[in-house]
C-alpha cells in the first residue's frame, strides 16, 4: 500500500464530514471507520473505511450491520477505502471501483485561456465556513466551463467535485495542482478518480495509487 493512502482516505472521511456538517447532520468517528446514520447529501456515502487489518474489517462489518438496522432511506453507501471491505453478499452492489491519486507539480503541456477565481459563496450546503475549504470556478468570458473544490486535512489537502470539459480536462488538472499549491504550500495534494477524469489526472502528472470501490445497498 502507498505510503500516502491512508492520509487521503482519512482527508476525504474528513471532508465527507465537513459536508454532512453543512447540512445540519455530522457524523461519528470511530477508530476504523467514519459513520453517519442520518440521511446524507447525494453522492456522498454514509460510512467511509479509515484502516485495514482483520481489527478493522470486523469493527467496519459490525458498523455496517447496525446501520442495515437503522432504517435508512432509500439507497446509501459505503466507501471501501482500502479495497479490502466486500459486501457483496451482505445486500450491496458495487457502484464503482476508482484510484486514489496525488499530485506534483505539473510539468508543460496546453495552455489553456480559463480564468480561475475563488468563491466565497454559490453552492449550497457548502461548508464555507471551514478554513479547510475552497472552491475555485474557471471561466471562459462569462460562462463558467470548470471547477473544483479542496479541503486540507490529516496534512494533506483533497481536490474533488472536479468539472471540466473533455478538451479542457487536462490543462484543468494542470492549473488545480497550482491552485492547490498556491492556497495550500507544501501541503501534498491527493483524491481519487477513475475512468477519463482518471486519465486526465494521470496526463497532467497525477501518480494514480491504491484502488478504492463503493457499495450501494441493493435494490429491492
Amino acid at each position: 500500500m502507498k505510503d500516502w493512502t491512508v492520509a487521503a482516505a482519512h482527508n476525504n472521511a474528513r471532508w465527507c464530514d465537513a459536508v454532512c456538517r453543512a447540512h445540519g447532520h455530522a457524523g461519528r468517528f470511530l477508530p476504523h471507520m467514519w459513520v453517519n446514520a442520518a440521511t446524507v447529501p447525494r453522492f456522498y456515502p454514509n460510512a467511509v473505511t479509515l484502516a485495514v487489518g482483520e481489527t478493522a474489517l470486523e469493527e467496519q462489518r459490525s458498523t455496517v450491520e447496525i446501520l442495515q438496522k437503522s432504517n435508512l432511506p432509500g439507497r446509501w453507501s459505503v466507501k471501501d477505502s482500502f479495497h479490502t471491505l466486500d459486501l457483496s453478499r451482505r445486500g450491496f452492489d458495487l457502484l464503482f471501483e476508482a484510484s486514489w491519486i496525488r499530485g506534483a507539480m505539473p510539468g508543460e503541456g496546453p495552455s489553456s485561456d480559463i480564468v480561475w477565481s475563488r468563491e466565497d459563496k454559490g453552492g449550497e450546503g457548502l461548508p464555507f465556513d471551514d478554513p479547510g475549504f475552497v472552491l475555485f470556478r474557471g471561466r471562459r468570458g462569462f460562462k463558467v466551463v470548470a471547477g473544483f473544490m479542496l479541503y486540507q486535512a490529516e496534512d494533506v489537502v483533497g481536490v474533488s467535485n472536479v468539472v471540466a470539459e473533455a478538451a479542457d480536462a487536462p490543462a484543468v488538472w494542470r492549473s488545480l495542482t497550482v491552485l492547490a499549491a498556491q492556497t495550500f504550500p507544501r501541503m501534498p495534494l491527493v483524491g481519487y478518480e477513475s475512468g477519463r477524469e482518471l486519465k486526465a489526472a494521470v496526463k497532467a502528472g497525477f501518480e494514480a495509487g491504491d484502488k478504492l470501490r463503493v457499495w450501494v445497498t441493493a435494490r429491492d
